[in-house]
């Protein structure tokens, strides 16, 4: 069994782009970042931008080389998640989005975040910055999509195992990368087997917006979850990750189930409550039939936990 897990860990290394360099004496090893192939030695003191970044790390047994998260407005409290316990043990950094100063404050040699939701251009923290400073850099593959310079395109549940993988080769536990990936693939499965297979429901997610619907295109996690759950995105023909729509697409749609994304700052009660006043979108079959499915923040955006929110979605359509 050992063999065969130790075997299990060489191809994950080979399968996600990580090489051990022959005599290192720090754990070096080269993983792509994106589309670019970045040496990395063993990080001591990981800080995580975002629940998504913490529990990586947190489910692959990595607490003791993580030294505090940044988490922003819009994610629930850590102290509902399945990780509580961890985060209890590391250091709450700040609630506002990443910035290099936190990160040199804390002395940080990695910084786990996703493009355009952690780092950014505009505010002045990108891993060519930090490479400049010294200091390590690890970005979701999910949010490689359209990263400057070295794009890199996986399906969202396919780069989370991605990001096991390499976080587990960064880190220098393969082998347990390779069992927690082999696990959710395991759940991801289950559902995926049960699906309904005589008609794919049309889903529509509402992130937020009035004017406009914030929603899912076909590069983030939901896409996956409606998919595997035997749902169809309704704007699953959007090459995107998030993005901005009209409301008319939605209305010609008729989306007979709406997945709300609820979040700290955008609770979902006042999201179902628009829908349900707007004369534009009061009329829609969803809306007529109170059919609304509440998603947790973190079990849309790439993390382990979008498997748990696959599994409830799954659940909820079956019932339907």
């Amino acid at each position: 069994m050992r063999r065969a897990i130790a075997l299990a860990a060489v191809l994950v290394l080979g399968g996600c782009g990580a090489t051990v360099e022959p005599g290192a004496q720090d754990g070096a090893v080269t993983v792509q970042r994106c589309g670019e192939q970045v040496r990395y030695t063993t990080p001591k003191r990981a800080v995580a931008y975002e629940a998504g970044s913490a529990d990586k790390l947190f489910a692959l047994g990595l607490t003791d080389h993580v030294h505090g998260y940044v988490m922003p407005p819009a994610n629930p409290p850590v102290e509902r998640s399945p990780y509580a316990a961890e985060y209890r043990k590391i250091t709450f950094l700040g609630d506002d989005l990443l910035n290099r100063e936190q990160v040199v404050q804390a002395k940080a040699d990695l910084v786990v975040a996703g493009w355009n939701s952690g780092f950014s251009d505009q505010r002045g923290i990108t891993p060519a910055i930090l490479d400049g400073l010294g200091i390590q850099s690890f970005m979701h593959t999910e949010s490689c999509f359209n990263y400057p310079g070295f794009p890199e395109r996986q399906a969202p549940f396919d780069a989370l195992y991605t990001d096991l993988q390499r976080l587990g080769a960064i880190f220098g536990v393969p082998e347990r990368a390779a069992q927690v990936v082999a696990g959710l693939r395991g759940r991801v499965d289950a559902v995926r087997a049960r699906a309904p297979k005589d008609r794919a429901v049309p889903v529509f997610l509402y992130d937020s917006g009035t004017d406009q619907a914030a929603t899912a295109g076909n590069q983030v996690p939901p896409n996956d979850i409606i998919s595997f759950a035997g749902g169809r995105n309704i704007f699953a023909g959007l090459d995107a990750r998030w993005t901005k729509v009209g409301w008319e697409p939605v209305v010609r749609a008729q989306p007979e189930v709406i997945v709300i994304l609820d979040y700290g700052d955008k609770p979902a009660a006042e999201k179902i409550k628009f829908l349900k006043e707007s004369p534009t979108t009061a009329s829609l079959p969803a809306v007529v039939g109170n059919r609304f499915f509440v998603l947790d923040y973190n079990e849309g955006i790439s993390g382990p936990r979008v498997v748990d929110g696959l599994e409830r979605f799954a659940e909820y359509l079956r019932s339907l």
